[in-house]
């Protein structure tokens, strides 16, 4: 879908969804929480999570500098240390210099390979293509322009994209033998997308060593049905430490993560075993334990990741700690359902890696970046300082995590129509953020019990279906539906299939975020605006000046007379200001009061408007009197400011804005007192299809609508004694009878003043 089109969309979708009163923000296509990879085939499911083995067949990989060697293994345990020495021995005798050898005489399933300290470059796997590996027919996508290889061609050409690539085989097991995952460290050098690819590779299991230095991957684990990250660390990625995509059966344990630019942990598409089914679930596809992800991009996400356990794990230090979401094109699972995180310790993720974009860090080759300094370049746009983010997930349920410290949200819940992943069918716009439980996590407190408090503990953007937050807690807004005793929305429920319209724009905007292109958003506050520089609130000012400009001209031009009006004018134009306030600092009853004043401001002036303009005098009739017969002059009017007739200022545009008054109020108590249940669309929908009416009928009457005044006579001669002729410059009625005459001045003046004040 090109950029105009999405644009378009998202804008059409945004102003019916909701108020501009609202605080800021479409779901926006959130660039690329994904990758780019040839139509996986899932697993059937029918293996396990593979159990780590001590003995049975293995083959050694070691290098053959003896005095490195020695250096690296001096400090670990007595034990340890003797065991790799016998171990270098051996491997000097019978073992490989490099891992992908030892890979390639794997024959049969249930292998050991036992990796020894050191650094394996992989030399032999750095060879540039040749023959046909050289000229490969296939799709190029990515930010790297990388091919999307099919199973065949990754299958004939293992080392066009990883160093060390698995294909195929079964129950393989790959351990570093050092005191810690660092002392075996597979190293791409950024000459590859994937340090250690696993593919359809059923039982693999990988334990402490390092993946590193890669312009995609650390570990990359595809269409395999069984597979365990133990211990190990993923580390200075261009993208991801550890990803893991249409698998099932999989475990991450004890690993470790930094350094990368996308996510630290991606357990993406996984086997969505689960689809259909309520919050009751038999199983996980994928299961994350007691793992460590800090200073990346994100320190989890998983696009389409369905059916994930995440528990007992630290995401501290990134820019957003973690992200589940349904928001890129063309990936299998969607929407993302079933996540279950519990336990896990989700703080003070609020890094701005994105300096190092607008310095020009990120422009310079891969090698010269300084990744192994700090440098992170981020693949993505998400909103720096966020716990997490929640876009377009369902079914997820978020239990007793500690979310702390984090300088934006800890939670960031929102929707993802169904056109940003170029699924178009009616349903998918409003298949996403329903049934999500936010339960008894410990919100501003850190584990030793010190107030380490978010800025606001949750963030949502007002669309989704039976989800429910836990209480008390800071919000955006204000109220949120809560959880009952039986850990399920409270009573009815609320039912939203749209979003609010500022908040829609503003995810949209921030999300326009490029690597390649080096564009950042400068008026969104993920990557540094603050107060008026950010989307939200210009949306907010512009359509309260708008509002308030045109409220002011009504009042000045047509209703200067009323002083219910002049009452309501004030008010309203006090709501307008307190809800731009709102806006700007969130989490609060700004937003709310804001909008009871504006509300209640309208509702005066439409119903001073109702009033007057039921009748309102003909300025511009002739004035005439009809004379009665024998010359008398209380024949009645003929004409002029005693006559009545409809204008442009009718009645109807009183009630308008009485209708757009009480929608205002309503949702004034959607927002800040209950949010109103049973209805599919925010109060704010209705108020700014009226809006939209209300603000070119107003302007109009301002045009054709003429204001009160004392109208102009044309000059007529003395009043005639009874029975005399009138003189000819007379003008004549037209009915037949005795000649009428010029009314008296001051007759005219009295009933002008009559019609005044009516």
């Amino acid at each position: 879908m090109g950029r105009l089109t999405r644009v378009t969309a998202f804008l059409v979708a945004g102003l019916v969804a909701g108020s501009a009163l609202a605080p800021g923000a479409a779901v926006a296509p959130y660039a690329a929480l994904a990758h780019d990879e040839r139509d996986p085939v899932f697993p059937d499911g029918s293996y396990h999570v593979p159990a780590y083995r001590t003995d049975g067949p293995r083959l050694l990989v070691c290098k053959d500098d003896r005095a490195d060697f020695d250096g690296r293994v001096a400090a670990f345990p007595a034990p340890l240390r003797e065991r790799n020495l016998a171990l270098w021995e051996e491997c000097q005798r019978t073992g490989y210099r490099h891992l992908q050898q030892a890979v390639d005489q794997v024959r049969s399933p249930g292998m050991t390979i036992l990796v020894l300290p050191g650094v394996y470059r992989e030399e032999p796997s750095l060879a540039p293509p040749s023959g046909t590996c050289a000229a490969l027919d296939a799709p190029v996508a990515g930010r790297e322009r990388h091919q999307v290889l099919s199973w065949q061609q990754q299958v004939s050409c293992p080392h066009n994209q990883n160093l060390v690539a698995v294909l195929g085989k079964k129950d393989l097991q790959i351990e570093g033998t050092g005191a810690a995952a660092t002392d075996v460290v597979v190293d791409a050098q950024y000459q590859r997308l994937n340090a250690i690819r696993a593919d359809r590779a059923d039982g693999f299991y990988l334990r402490n060593l390092t993946a590193q230095r890669t312009t995609f991957n650390g570990v990359y684990v595809l269409e395999t049905d069984g597979f365990v990250i133990d211990g190990a660390v993923g580390r200075w990625n261009d993208e991801y430490g550890f990803l893991t995509f249409a698998d099932d059966h999989g475990l991450y344990t004890d690993c470790e993560a930094y350094g990368n630019g996308d996510s630290g942990i991606y357990p993406g598409a996984a086997s969505n075993i689960n689809a259909g089914r309520g919050h009751v679930v038999e199983r996980y596809a994928v299961e994350v334990r007691r793992c460590y992800s800090h200073h990346n991009a994100l320190g989890y996400s998983g696009t389409a990741g369905d059916s994930v356990w995440a528990h007992d794990n630290v995401f501290t230090e990134n820019g957003t700690g973690v992200a589940t979401d349904s928001a890129y094109p063309n990936h299998p699972g969607m929407p993302q359902n079933h996540a279950r995180f519990e336990r896990n310790v989700i703080a003070d993720n609020n890094v701005d890696y994105y300096r190092y974009m607008r310095d020009g860090t990120c422009a310079r080759p891969y090698a010269e970046r300084g990744y192994e300094n700090g440098v992170v370049c981020p693949t993505v746009g998400i909103p720096t300082g966020t716990g997490v983010i929640n876009p377009g997930g369902n079914y997820n349920i978020w239990r007793d995590n500690w979310v702390y410290g984090n300088s934006f949200a800890g939670f960031l819940t929102a929707w993802v129509p169904g056109f940003v992943r170029n699924d178009t069918s009616l349903p998918a716009q409003f298949d996403t953020s329903h049934h999500n439980l936010y339960l008894d996590n410990v919100l501003g407190v850190d584990r030793s019990g010190e107030p380490r408090p978010n800025r606001m503990d949750f963030w949502w953007d007002g669309q989704g279906v039976g989800s429910c937050w836990q209480a008390p807690a800071v919000s955006e807004p204000y109220v949120l539906p809560r959880c009952g005793a039986d850990d399920r929305p409270a009573g009815v429920g609320v039912h939203r299939y749209v979003a609010e319209p500022g908040k829609t724009l503003k995810l949209y905007v921030c999300a326009d975020y490029s690597r390649d292109s080096r564009e950042i958003p400068s008026n969104c506050d993920w990557y540094g605006a603050r107060g008026l520089e950010r989307i939200e609130v210009q949306y907010a000012l512009g359509e309260a000046l708008l509002l308030g400009l045109v409220l002011l001209a009504l009042w000045l031009r047509l209703l200067r007379r009323s002083v219910l009006a002049a009452l309501g004018t004030l008010t309203a134009l006090a709501g307008l200001a307190v809800g731009v306030l709102g806006t700007e600092r969130e989490a609060g009853p700004l937003t709310p009061v804001g909008l009871a004043l504006f509300g209640l401001g309208l509702v005066l002036v439409g119903t001073a408007a109702v009033s007057v303009g039921r009748r309102v005098p003909d300025r511009d009739a002739p004035v005439r009197l009809r004379a009665a017969p024998g010359g008398d002059v209380s024949g009645g009017l003929a004409g002029g400011p005693g006559a009545h007739r409809r204008t442009h200022r009718p009645a109807g545009l009183g009630w308008l804005t009485l209708a757009v008054g009480v929608f205002a109020l309503l949702g004034a108590v959607d927002r800040g007192l209950v949010m109103l249940p049973w209805i599919p669309v925010p109060p704010s929908l209705p108020r700014i299809l009226l809006e939209l009416v209300w603000v070119p009928w107003a302007l109009v009457a301002l045009v054709r609508g003429a204001p009160l005044r004392r109208p102009a006579l044309a000059p007529a001669p003395a009043v005639p004694a009874r029975g005399r002729a009138v003189p000819a410059t007379a003008e004549l009625a037209d009915s037949p009878g005795p000649a009428p005459v010029v009314a008296p001045a001051s007759q005219s003046r009295r009933e002008t003043l009559e019609d005044d004040l009516e």
